[in-house]
Formats: C-alpha cells, sequence, structure tokens
C-alpha cells in the first residue's frame, strides 16, 4: 500500500534536516494520497527528496513525528523490537536499571510514549495518536525483552491523563493495562526507600529524571540544618536526611505530596529529623526572612513555571524571586542547589537568572556542579524538546 506523501515547503523543515523529530502544521506544503490520522506517511522536502516517515496528525500543531529516515523501512513489529530492545540495553549500561525511564519518547526513537519501571511494574505515558495505537505492542515487546534478563513485570498502569493529548484531540485516560494491582509500590533509589503511588502521583508517580542530582546533594548535608522547597513527595530531603543533616524541612503546596513524603520519612526511620510542612514556598521563605531563620544547604526544585516561549518572562521573574529570598536565608558560604525542569528556561537564561537574583542580594556564586536529567532520560541532540532539566550547585558567599 502506497503511503500518503507530506512535502514540505521550500525552504522548510529545518530543524528535521539538523536530526530533529518533529514536523510543524506551518512547515507543510501540501499531502498527496489518503491517510487517516495516526497513519504512517512520507515526508518530503520541496524537491521531493526523501527525510522520512512517521506518523501523522493533523488535529495537531505537531503535524508528523518521524519513527525512521531510513527509506522505504516498514514500521513492523520486528521494528518496533529494534528500539524496544536498543532502549534497554543502553539503559543497562548507563543507570541503575531497579527503577528507571526505559522508554523517552523522541530520544528513544519512539516519538510520543514514554515508560517508567518501578521495580516490578511499568507506567506507561502515551501523548501521541499514532504511537497510541502501538502502544500494547511497545508493552509485550518491553515485557519479552526484560524477562530475559530475569525481569518479570507485575502489572503495568497507564498515566495518559496529560492535558497534552487534548491537543492531539485524544481522550485522557489513566488505568491499568491487564491485571489489576497494588498501585503504591515500594522502590529503592540511592538507598532510600519511597512508596511510589503510580495512580494518584504526578504524571507517572515519581520523578526518576533526578536520581543522581538528588545523590550529589548529599556529600554537602552533613550536619547541616536544610530546607528543601517544592519538596513533592520528600525526595531530596530524605537523601539530606540520610547523609547525616541535623535537621530538614521539606515544603511542599501539596497537602497529598507532604503527606506522601511524611510516609516515605518513616519508612526510612527519619521522621525524627526531617520535616514537612504544607506551605506556600513564596510565602514562606519571605516569612523566614522576618524570622531571621538561617540554613545551610537550600534546595529549590520548582515545577516548570513555563511550558510555552509565551510565558517565560513571568517564568524569570518567579526563578529569580524564589532563588534571591533562599541566597538571604543561606549563612555565608551555604549550598544552594537550584534547578528548572522547563524546557523553555534554557540554560544561558537560567544561568543569568540565577546570576541576577546573586547580584541584586550582593552574593557571590561559587559554581560547585551543573548537572541535568540522568541518563534515563537522555538528551537527543539537535531533538531540543529532549534537554529541560538544569541542576546547579553553588556555594552562596557574602561580599566581604
Amino acid at each position: 500500500m502506497n503511503k500518503a506523501i507530506v512535502k514540505l515547503k521550500k525552504g522548510e523543515g529545518r530543524t528535521l534536516k539538523s536530526g530533529g523529530m518533529w514536523v510543524f502544521d506551518n512547515e507543510i506544503d501540501q499531502i498527496t494520497g489518503e491517510f487517516e490520522n495516526g497513519d504512517i506517511v512520507c515526508v518530503h522536502d520541496f524537491d521531493n527528496y526523501h527525510m522520512g516517515s512517521g506518523f501523522i496528525n493533523t488535529k495537531s500543531k505537531i503535524t508528523v513525528r518521524i519513527m525512521t529516515r531510513v527509506k522505504d523501512q516498514e514500521i513492523t513489529k520486528e521494528f518496533l523490537k529494534m528500539r524496544v530492545e536498543d532502549a534497554w540495553e543502553y539503559r543497562k549500561k548507563t543507570v541503575d536499571i531497579s527503577s528507571c525511564r526505559i522508554i523517552f519518547g523522541e530520544a528513544d526513537f519512539l516519538p510520543g510514549i514514554v515508560v517508567d519501571k518501578f521495580s516490578d511494574v511499568l507506567v506507561v505515558q502515551s501523548l501521541a495518536l499514532g504511537i497510541d495505537s502501538m502502544k500494547h505492542t511497545i508493552i509485550d515487546l518491553l515485557k519479552d525483552t526484560l524477562e530475559k534478563d530475569g525481569f518479570y513485570i507485575g502489572g503495568v498502569y497507564e498515566r495518559s491523563d496529560a492535558k497534552v493529548r487534548s491537543q492531539e484531540g485524544m481522550e485522557r485516560i489513566k488505568g491499568f493495562i491487564g491485571e489489576s494491582f497494588d498501585t503504591k509500590i515500594e522502590i529503592i533509589e540511592n538507598s532510600v526507600k519511597y512508596m511510589v503511588d503510580v495512580e494518584e502521583g504526578q504524571k507517572t508517580g515519581f520523578f526518576l529524571d533526578q536520581k543522581y542530582n538528588r545523590e550529589a546533594i548529599k556529600k554537602l548535608c552533613k550536619d547541616a540544618d536544610v530546607l528543601d522547597c517544592f519538596t513533592h513527595t520528600g525526595s531530596f530531603a530524605l537523601n539530606a536526611g540520610l547523609a547525616g543533616a541535623k535537621s530538614v524541612l521539606g515544603v511542599d503546596a501539596s497537602e497529598l505530596g507532604i503527606k506522601q513524603a511524611e510516609e516515605n520519612a518513616i519508612l526510612n526511620n527519619l521522621q525524627e529529623t526531617v520535616h514537612f510542612s504544607c506551605a506556600d514556598v513564596f510565602e514562606l521563605l519571605p516569612e523566614f526572612e522576618r524570622q531571621n531563620k538561617k540554613f545551610d544547604v537550600i534546595i529549590l526544585d520548582p515545577p516548570a513555571f513555563t511550558k510555552s516561549r509565551n510565558s517565560v518572562k513571568n517564568a524569570i521573574k518567579g526563578y529569580r524571586e524564589i532563588n534571591l529570598r533562599a541566597m538571604k536565608l543561606l549563612k555565608d558560604g551555604g549550598y544552594l542547589a537550584t534547578c528548572s525542569c522547563s524546557h523553555f528556561m534554557t540554560p544561558e537564561l537560567f544561568a543569568n537568572t540565577v546570576g541576577q537574583a546573586a547580584k541584586n542580594v550582593k552574593k557571590r556564586l561559587r559554581q560547585v556542579e551543573y548537572r541535568t536529567q540522568a541518563p534515563d532520560h537522555p538528551i537527543l541532540w539537535s531533538a531540543d524538546e529532549s534537554y529541560y532539566l538544569k541542576f546547579f550547585i553553588f556555594q552562596v558567599c557574602d561580599d566581604k
């Protein structure tokens, strides 16, 4: 069966030509041939040069997501098996695979799908129409691939309830794929135990991308007074506690998150040292300043303040505000771990924003480390959307 052909306008497709995976609606000159949304189509340049094949959805601004650049390559079960096996082999070489992200969408050349492994449970998030029809095959292939290495999957849960599905013209859904099971899963990461709620937790239930960044703050926390802002379920706070902190306070606006964080503290026998408070960080930091509170280490791990280019200016104000407030609460020579998980907040822009905050409060920054997301969230060069997490550790010094 001949595939429909998506032909680009002359001069368009720059992202695709440089290695990206997306074709946007405003880059397309014409579409010839019959197709239904979700079908595999061929993408040609203005001069009919073959640029790749991928699935189409005219309801989405990302009209085509590329699956392969190889001419005449069919998207078969064998093709998907190759993609799945490559993704798993990469994780085996680069990360702790007891719990990890096994498939990271475009960065694993499987656009629009994410699969996380929490112990013996898989959590799948399907965000694009074309890949949605392949998700059950991908899950079955993953189970078979992991079983060959002695990892037996006890259950699969779907968290395809993200807003972006609405932009694809798709229903937002969540629930079991296959047999039901207890959706609270105990995992161990960096020697810290967590209960992951794959049904009610944010996104897929737990943020695996900060795995090695959480480990990185441990060396700073021994005998320290630590403040962990936007703690979610307590991950940075618990790492600080396990590292021997004198006291740890984790803060988050989510009552559910704080409840889960407190349960995680008990799970690790850290309830005497690590405490949590449900509060708005933007209100709490100025209050601590009025109380003249001081900390040795402060961690800022906020949610994305911007999810589009249009709101970057407001995001800059938010990042500058929390970093400025945190620097004022640090003891001279204390340490600030600060991050942004917004793709649109570029590394340069984030660094400049933190630098401006330091200048405003007359603090000097000494960079200890710059880090990004864990390797199970690989950064595919030329596919900018895969690079989103920026993580700095600074020593913050007074001018003297």
